[in-house]
C-alpha cells in the first residue's frame, strides 16, 4: 500500500510533463493504477514471504524476491506503458477524454515501478527488524505458560 502515494505523485507528474490539468478520468486513472501499483508489490511480498517459509532470513529473501520478480515487475510497467503510449500521445478529438486516464496510469506506473523495486524490500526488512525488536522485548510474557494463564484471569 506504501507505493501507492508514490503511483500517485508519478500520475501528477505526468500531468504537469504533458501539460495536461487533472479531471475525473485522471482520478479514474489513479484508481487503476493503484490496483497495477499493489499488483507489483505483492508479487514481490508474496515471493519473500514464501522464501521466508523455506527457513531463510528476512535479507535473504527479499534479495532474493528482487532478483527473482524483477522481470515480472519489470514486464508489466512495460507493458502497461507501451500499451498506454498511443493513447497518451494521441491528438484527436475522441481521444480527449481518455487522455488524461491514461497519462495517470503510464506515469505513474513508471514512477511507482522504481519505489516499488526500492522502496518495498527497504520497508520489508524495517518492518522485520521492527518485529525482531517486539518479539525480543515482549518474550519474557510468553516464556511461561503460567504467566499467560494470569494475565487470561484478568
Amino acid at each position: 500500500m506504501i507505493s501507492i502515494p508514490f503511483g500517485i505523485v508519478g500520475a501528477v507528474l505526468g500531468h504537469l510533463l504533458m501539460g495536461y490539468g487533472l479531471s475525473m478520468p485522471s482520478m479514474f486513472g489513479i484508481v487503476a493504477l493503484a490496483g497495477v501499483v499493489v499488483n507489483d508489490s505483492l508479487v514481490m511480498i508474496d515471493f519473500a514471504n514464501r522464501e521466508r517459509k523455506l527457513k531463510l532470513n528476512a535479507h535473504d529473501s527479499i534479495l532474493q524476491a528482487g532478483v527473482q520478480r524483477f522481470r515480472p515487475i519489470i514486464l508489466t510497467t512495460l507493458t502497461t506503458f507501451g500499451g498506454l503510449a498511443p493513447i497518451i500521445w494521441k491528438t484527436s478529438r475522441q481521444a480527449k477524454f481518455l487522455i488524461p486516464m491514461a497519462i495517470s496510469l503510464g506515469f505513474g506506473i513508471l514512477f511507482a515501478t522504481l519505489i516499488t523495486l526500492v522502496l518495498v524490500p527497504c520497508l520489508y526488512l524495517i518492518v522485520e527488524d521492527i518485529r525482531a525488536v517486539f518479539s525480543k522485548s515482549w518474550a519474557w510474557l510468553f516464556d511461561h505458560p503460567s504467566k499467560i494463564e494470569a494475565i487470561e484471569e484478568v
